[in-house]
């Protein structure tokens, strides 16, 4: 059976994303586009066009062609939309990158992206630097590492605004260009590039709007990270595209984001499930004056549904709304509409116009073609529709597992839709981890195991955590004799990994369970784990 959208189906947009989303600042251009919510500067529609311009004009002048790679490492920033934007302008793909990475992290990704250039921020020069180093040894030079803000030795974006050489006039092909390469672990195994073109996300985007078009003026804070297709759709690109004001923090710190909401009356907030328990429970959310919310959306993970009734009457407002998505989708399938009548407790949304949706049986053993399911069975979700990605950056074997013939990209998510058309995400086949909205590959941390001396074998899953998320928890089988502590492990993962991918909890086996083919039986760990304690809460900023 396939579901289709109940909404009109909206036209394909073959248009640049830069035009998409900036081709009304003329009619904002004294709108302010942007605040920094710790300092207070703010950039207008006008300033933000003419930036990106300006951007695009000094990345072309110092040999940027069509088609070259960008890696844009930063935090949040009033900057990281003029530079994405005056990048993909001249024609560039825009690799974002995770401002966690470690300089392992970075490597990687510039030498899979093949990227040419980096802006970054000075807190994070060391990181590139080495990264950059470590790429050129490896036949992948970096031609020049720019800086936001200030720094010897490197020239700012700041100074790209001074340029006075034309703005450059590129051909681009919406439908085959790629416009930005986020990379993903998609449904299991290590990350990915995934191509996404102008069409992609200019599309979605017009997709989106048909359920959620925010006001001009309409006031949306960006914490979740930019560099995140979530980030990057619904607290830049979107609101920018619709005239709003987007008020931008680096970072998630709890008073910082309450006194941001109070100080600019914000009135919309697009979080990740930890956010919304932190404005369930914390006490420091009595202190502040939230009065200007008008609504709350949760995505990147699934959202419990007696948590989000919890922060909605806590603090007034009408019910959490969930949307749900995946890199590989630009990242929209489905939205609750901010005017739905009492939506069901714990549904996702209802399909985005344009966009058709499967149900299919789950054969884990991979036995037996999967059989199209109907109303409230449940069986994995696949997606079809014009945000569907391009593929996987030169891997066309892992792009054809996940998007089959037929144009049916398999998420790998369990879900079941009712009779009127909504949406629940029940489980997923896949084993990727969502650590408070990042994706953890378990085969990462897995690899990484191995490498200590004192470690046979090992295995990694997701399992509950004291805040209701999930937390990576490593399965090892010691080398005999060897006295490993549970603690050496957790030190010898940190060391080698991004902070949100460290291992939490560590527990010693004989052995890890396996199929006859090799493939580690991690239902049998989540089943062992189902009668243990969750695992208590990171501290913040962990």
């Amino acid at each position: 059976m396939v579901f289709h959208s109940t909404y009109p189906s909206v036209p394909v947009l073959d248009r640049p994303i830069h035009e998409t989303v900036l081709g009304r600042a003329g009619e904002f251009a004294d709108r302010t586009a942007l605040v920094d919510g710790v300092g207070g500067l703010t950039v207008t529609y006008g300033q933000l066009d003419a930036f990106s311009r300006r951007i695009a004009a000094a990345l072309a002048a110092s040999g940027l062609r069509k088609g070259d790679v960008l890696a844009l490492y930063s935090p949040n920033t009033v900057a990281y939309p003029a530079v994405f934007h005056g990048a993909v302008r001249a024609g560039a793909v825009v690799t974002t990158v995770n401002s966690l990475a470690t300089v392992e992290d970075l490597t990687r990704q510039l030498l899979d992206s093949r990227a040419g250039w980096i802006v970054t921020v000075s807190h994070f020069l060391d990181t590139a630097r080495a990264a950059a180093e470590a790429a050129a040894a490896r036949g992948n030079p970096v031609r020049e590492i720019l800086v936001c803000d200030r720094a010897d030795g490197h020239r700012s974006v700041l100074d790209l605004l001074a340029c006075e050489d034309p703005e450059p006039q590129v051909d681009i092909d919406p439908v085959r260009d790629t416009a930005v390469l986020p990379y993903s672990s998609g449904t299991t195994g290590t990350p990915k590039g995934v191509e996404l073109t102008h069409r992609n996300l200019s599309t979605n985007l017009l997709q989106i709007d048909a359920l959620h078009h925010p006001g001009p003026g309409e006031r949306i804070l960006a914490v979740l990270p930019f560099f995140h297709i979530y980030g990057l759709t619904a607290l830049m690109n979107h609101p920018l595209r619709c005239g709003s004001t987007v008020v931008v923090l680096p970072r998630f710190d709890l008073d910082r984001f309450l006194a941001a909401i109070a100080e600019h009356r914000v009135e919309g907030l697009f979080v990740a499930p930890p956010i919304v328990l932190a404005l369930a429970k914390h006490p420091a959310v009595a202190d502040h004056d939230l009065s200007s919310l008008r609504y709350i959306v949760s995505a990147a993970a699934p959202l419990d549904a007696g948590l989000a009734e919890a922060c909605s009457r806590r603090l007034g407002l009408p019910p959490v709304r969930q949307a749900y998505g995946m890199t590989e989708l630009s990242p929209g399938t489905h939205v609750v509409p901010l005017d739905a009548q009492d939506p069901p407790p714990g549904a996702v949304g209802r399909l985005l116009p344009s966009t058709e949706l499967r149900i299919v049986s789950v054969t884990e053993d991979g036995g037996g073609a999967p059989r199209d399911l109907g109303v409230d069975e449940e069986g994995e979700i696949l997606v079809r529709g014009p945000q569907v990605m391009k593929g996987y950056l030169g891997r066309p074997d892992a792009t054809a597992a996940t998007v089959d013939a037929d144009g049916w990209l398999h998420t790998g998510d369990v879900g079941r839709v009712d009779a009127d058309g909504w949406l629940y995400v029940v489980d997923r086949v896949k084993e990727l981890i969502k650590y408070k909205g990042y994706q953890v590959a378990p085969a990462e941390l897995e690899a990484v195991l191995l490498t200590h001396p004192d470690v046979a074998d090992a295995a990694v899953v997701g399992v509950p955590g004291a805040d209701g998320g999930e937390v990576p928890k490593a399965f090892v089988v010691p080398r005999p004799g060897s006295g490993l502590t549970g603690q050496q492990v957790v030190e010898h993962v940190a060391a080698r990994v991004a902070p949100y991918k460290k291992v939490r909890a560590v527990e010693f086996v004989d052995a890890v369970p396996k199929a006859a083919s090799g493939k580690i039986l991690r239902r049998e760990l989540r089943a062992r784990q189902a009668g243990a304690p969750a695992v208590p809460a990171p501290r913040q900023g962990e």
